[in-house]
């Protein structure tokens, strides 16, 4: 296969070293509920995880080698990434195919996890073709254009993990809507905390409709300080997350054992980071604020033992 936009043929991604992989899972807040987890479905988890990691990895063009400041693509690394991605995507294909399996090692670990839990391509795909819009996009227009990109990006992880419990969620069921909405609410906050990040790389995720509504020029990104207008901008982008996060709350109240812990911990993370939005005052240029694990217990704890109606109260607004 040859990819159409730059005719360059694909490669075989660089598979990260098994320090890289863990090293990744103790920095971010996705895999933190694995630690707590029975060993099986932590293996699964962590099978599916590491795949991710790696797709956003060649996406970011963070593999194995020096670490590098970050900085906006070129078009002949993102020329490069493209083909890679299109490259593991077709290797990725190979963990659902009868035939030799696929040839990266990672993949060649999800293989059992994917055939035990029934997971399908498409997720996967799903988060290859945000990461190959990340080499193209760098802005979007409104709110739903964010939310577009939520779908490909955040939802798919969320319907892997569902899997992984064994909990079914057909599409268009209100399981799958309240995972997918938690899971955009973990992607945007993370979008917020990143904004100074994410500029450097030359993308910018906030709105452009809402910087102008709040008055925020983008140079006012390149500054060691948020503006007031910029921390009035994300303090209500950090309220549309923690919207979502409570429409997704009703989730919970659905979820029995293992799984209602592990989503309950994701959930968490994200009020947990938005506690760290709030609690450096939205200056988020001086530094990435970082969630406090004291404050994940203490919202898993509310969570785990909410009754499931003032679950389903607290998605209408009532708590």
């Amino acid at each position: 296969m040859v990819d159409r936009r730059t005719g360059a043929a694909p490669v075989p991604a660089a598979a990260p070293t098994e320090a890289r992989l863990r090293d990744a899972e103790r920095s971010e807040n996705f895999p933190v509920a694995l630690r707590v987890l029975p060993a099986a479905i932590r293996a699964h988890l962590r099978a599916v995880y590491d795949v991710v990691r790696v797709i956003d990895d060649i996406g970011d063009g963070d593999t194995d080698g020096p670490q590098q400041d970050p900085r906006p693509v070129t078009a002949e690394e993102a020329a490069d990434r493209t083909a890679r991605l299109h490259g593991l995507c077709t290797d990725l294909r190979r963990v659902f195919d009868d035939g030799p399996g696929p040839e990266a090692p990672v993949l060649r670990r999800l293989v059992p996890t994917a055939r035990a839990c029934g997971l399908t391509r498409e997720p996967f795909e799903r988060l290859v073709a945000a990461n190959l819009a990340d080499q193209y996009v760098t802005r979007y227009r409104t709110w739903d254009d964010l939310l577009g990109y939520c779908v490909l990006s955040a939802d798919p992880i969320g319907r892997m993990v569902l899997a992984v419990f064994g909990v079914g969620a057909p599409p268009g069921s209100d399981l799958q809507r309240w995972s997918d909405r938690i899971c955009t609410a973990l992607q945007i906050l993370e979008h917020c905390q990143d904004v100074a990040e994410d500029r450097a790389r030359g993308r910018i995720y906030l709105p452009v409709d809402d910087l102008t509504a709040f008055g925020v020029d983008e140079s006012d990104l390149d500054a060691p300080h948020a503006s007031p207008a910029l921390r009035a901008l994300l303090a209500e982008v950090t309220g549309r997350a923690c919207a979502l996060l409570d429409e997704g709350a009703p989730l919970l109240g659905r979820l029995h054992g293992w799984a209602r812990v592990a989503v309950a911990g994701y959930a968490a993370g994200g009020r947990a980071a938005a506690d760290a939005l709030r609690r450096s005052d939205f200056d988020v240029l001086a530094g990435a604020p970082e969630a406090r694990r004291r404050d994940v217990v203490r919202h898993l704890v509310r969570d785990l033992t909410r009754p499931s109606r003032e679950l389903e109260f607290r998605k209408q607004g009532t708590v």
